[in-house]
């Protein structure tokens, strides 16, 4: 059963690269228009949203929102649990009443197509180059001073175990947050890890389910301006955790 299981995870897993890869391919020559413009980019943001609408339809994820708090003032930070790369996926059809960037890791640029769109509209981050990941930083306070809100996921990347156990966040987020005093917006997937596990995974689950998400209440500027970064990080992880431990408290039973 279990390797049947794996078999089924692999093929689903191809043909979601299929239906991702197909709409980037049309939306591309659109897509490659609006980013000659500065004006016009926001323009491919909602291209962004028909391409995560169509992920969310032709793979068969519907979204079940189980908590859908009032959104803040725009530009704010957005900031997300990351244990499957649906969470990147389908975020625009979630979110899609505010413009907003990934602030995520260069790594992707080195895919052909898919590099032409993370460059255009989000913001890459030299992990391993400390003077670059500065000027991430630079970049993202522009963008949000240009009227777009900036996700960064703070663990920083997928974990490789003990998914959906969260690793331990990172401070970049929040020290933003508190230059640029904006509000930050909380969110939890509780069910992507296994509706769609990371690609290198071959045999790791796939399968079409409910995407099931919590837009948690945002802390807003008055409180991010009054409490520290670490402050900040430990009450959004203990926030973005509480639904991962009652979706699942079977892999939280031993801490």
């Amino acid at each position: 059963m279990q390797k049947i299981k794996g078999l089924f995870g692999l093929t689903y897993k191809l043909y979601i690269a299929v239906v991702f890869f197909v709409f980037a391919l049309l939306f591309y020559p659109f897509f490659w228009i609006l980013q000659l413009k500065q004006s016009w980019r926001k323009l491919g943001f909602k291209i962004f949203i028909i391409w995560s609408w169509m992920i969310r339809i032709f793979c068969f994820y519907p979204v079940r929102y189980k908590l859908r708090s009032p959104l803040p003032n725009a530009p704010f930070i957005i900031i997300s649990n990351h244990s499957s790369y649906l969470d990147i996926f389908l975020l625009h059809s979630i979110l899609p009443q505010q413009p907003f960037a990934f602030l995520g890791k260069a790594e992707i640029l080195k895919y052909p197509i898919v590099r032409t769109y993370f460059k255009a509209l989000n913001i890459p981050v030299y992990r391993k180059d400390k003077s670059k990941a500065g000027q991430a930083l630079v970049h993202a306070q522009k963008a949000m001073q240009e009227g777009w809100s900036i996700v960064i996921f703070p663990e920083g990347t997928i974990p490789e175990e003990n998914i959906p156990q969260m690793l331990p966040f990172k401070n970049g987020a929040f020290r933003l947050a508190k230059i640029l005093n904006t509000p930050i917006l909380p969110l939890t997937f509780t069910q992507n890890f296994h509706l769609f596990s990371d690609p290198t995974q071959w045999f790791g689950p796939a399968h079409p389910g409910v995407v099931e998400v919590f837009i948690h209440p945002y802390i807003p500027t008055e409180e991010v301006a009054a409490t520290s970064a670490d402050e900040l990080s430990k009450k959004c992880f203990q926030l973005i955790e509480q639904p991962l431990r009652e979706a699942h408290p079977q892999l939280f039973k031993n801490l």
